[in-house]
């Protein structure tokens, strides 16, 4: 039962992560009567002391940091705690994962697979869970094409990333505690920024064309990598915590899965030339085959910002629709929708334009700050 005082208590892993902050300052909004749970890592400790205190003072009241890890047991907290949560806890949003395409295997392993089985632990200790929403990600479907289903999970798929391999396996542990554990799965598209402020965590993915777009000179016609004639499925941040949250509260959401995508996704060719416009440049007609593509992505004003661009060239060579029933069962009646990537395009190209800015204006600083070391003292 929730603790007395509140309505109900909801625990959050991965804070403070972008995501989980996201979703932590979207329930504080929604839930007025919430007490929410967070486990945050010791080294995260001061940041996500410093997220907690620039929160408003009644929702600030209404945060409990918890020092732990999800890949150790008990996810690393005392009895007393894990007991308490296990007394308490109505809801849980596991939001503790790896999804950059250049994180080795082991690490993947260790916070994908291993922090879920841990995650799925709590949840059966728990004596009162309504809902654990598990947030996984629609590219467990590795290399198929075609249309994917949300009931789909191993469908013999090879993975150009052992990030999206370990995600499937870890939903392979969700979905076989889905017999005893009230779990529901989340399987957003490609994630990009706020749709209102174009707010992002890291330059990866869908980025990887803004950044092309920028390092590109002025004058030049960018050609598009790839045929670009594959739907290009994008979705906001905002949205899929809007989504994952109502999820979290529906009745019919424990024991299904939901993919969280846009209805009407864009060509990549389409989502190409929209950012190349929000960008201030041409796009050209032309394409460039997908390992001279490859090559391109890794140019050094790239690489500064990204790790691997293959996983992302992938996916613009490859066909894929995702079935959506379950979330638009969900969504729909609670008036969720995806906001079309023509609106919000330019918020997002001005955000990378920013954040790259910035890194320029601090890499002339420090190369300022280099050359005034290296001046001789004339009266040495």
């Amino acid at each position: 039962m929730a603790r007395p005082g509140y309505e109900s208590v909801v625990l959050i892993t991965g804070f403070p992560s972008f995501i989980a902050r996201k979703m932590l300052q979207h329930i504080l909004a929604s839930e007025p009567r919430t007490l929410v749970y967070a486990v945050v890592l010791a080294k995260a400790s001061a940041q996500a002391s410093a997220e907690r205190d620039a929160l408003p003072a009644p929702d600030r009241e209404r945060v409990v940091l918890l020092e732990g890890d999800v890949t150790a047991m008990d996810l690393g907290l005392s009895g007393a705690e894990f007991r308490q949560l296990a007394g308490e806890v109505d809801r849980i949003h596991h939001l503790a994962y790896v999804s950059h395409a250049g994180a080795d295997r082991s690490a993947a392993h260790a916070l994908n697979v291993v922090g879920t089985a841990e995650v799925l632990e709590l949840a059966r200790a728990c004596s009162s869970l309504q809902c654990l929403v598990h947030q996984s990600s629609a590219f467990v479907a590795g290399d198929r094409t075609g249309t994917v289903y949300e009931e789909d999970l191993e469908a013999g798929q090879a993975f150009t990333s052992p990030v999206d391999e370990t995600r499937m396996r870890a939903e392979v542990l969700v979905r076989r505690a889905m017999g005893h554990v009230p779990v529901a799965v989340v399987r957003p598209t490609t994630v990009v920024g706020d749709s209102t402020t174009g707010e992002i965590d890291r330059l990866d993915g869908l980025y990887l064309l803004v950044l092309l777009i920028m390092a590109a000179p002025a004058d030049m016609a960018i050609p598009m990598p790839g045929r670009g004639d594959v739907p290009l499925n994008i979705v906001p941040i905002d949205f899929v915590v809007r989504a994952a949250h109502a999820i979290g509260l529906h009745r019919l959401a424990p024991r299904r899965t939901f993919h969280v995508a846009d209805p009407h996704p864009l060509s990549a060719r389409r989502v190409f030339d929209l950012i190349a416009r929000a960008s201030g440049r041409r796009a050209a007609r032309g394409h460039i085959p997908s390992n001279l593509a490859k090559a391109l992505l890794r140019t050094p004003g790239i690489e500064r910002f990204v790790r691997s661009p293959r996983a992302f060239v992938e996916q613009l060579m490859t066909p894929v629709r995702y079935d959506a029933r379950n979330a638009d069962l969900v969504l729909g009646g609670a008036g969720i929708g995806c906001p079309p990537f023509e609106s919000y395009v330019d918020v997002l190209v001005a955000a990378v334009q920013e954040r790259v800015r910035e890194r320029r204006e601090r890499q002339e600083l420090e190369a300022s700050a280099d050359a005034d070391l290296d001046i001789e003292d004339p009266l040495s």
